[in-house]
């Protein structure tokens, strides 16, 4: 029996990962030659997993006191939507962030950040 395609346990399982700064398991749930996008630019700021493991483990893991909370989820068919507060102990106030993630069976494909 195989199990049904769930995409929001993708993202459910690399924002565990991000918020444990555990790279191996965050960059796991997505696909080789993801693109990440910033919502209204063309181009991806972003281009496949080693260029995503890079740029978190370089500018994002190393960040004391690092953790996206959950406040809002919404699934339609393969597209989770995801309202974060993001906190770090640099930054008094907490950001709010949009992250929309296309996901496929291989794992996440596309995600477009909104801040």
């Amino acid at each position: 029996m195989t199990t049904p395609f769930d995409p929001a346990a993708f993202a459910q399982r690399q924002l565990d990962a991000y918020n444990d700064r555990d790279l191996a398991r965050f960059v796991a749930e997505y696909t080789d030659d993801v693109c990440i996008y910033r919502l209204g630019e063309p181009e991806p700021f972003l281009a496949g997993k080693a260029a995503m493991a890079e740029h978190y483990q370089r500018n994002r893991f190393q960040q004391p006191g690092l953790n996206a909370e959950l406040v809002n989820r919404m699934v339609f068919g393969n597209k989770v939507i995801d309202h974060e507060r993001v906190t770090t102990d640099a930054q008094p106030t907490p950001s709010e962030v949009a992250a929309i993630y296309e996901v496929t069976p291989d794992g996440i494909a596309k995600v477009w950040f909104a801040r």
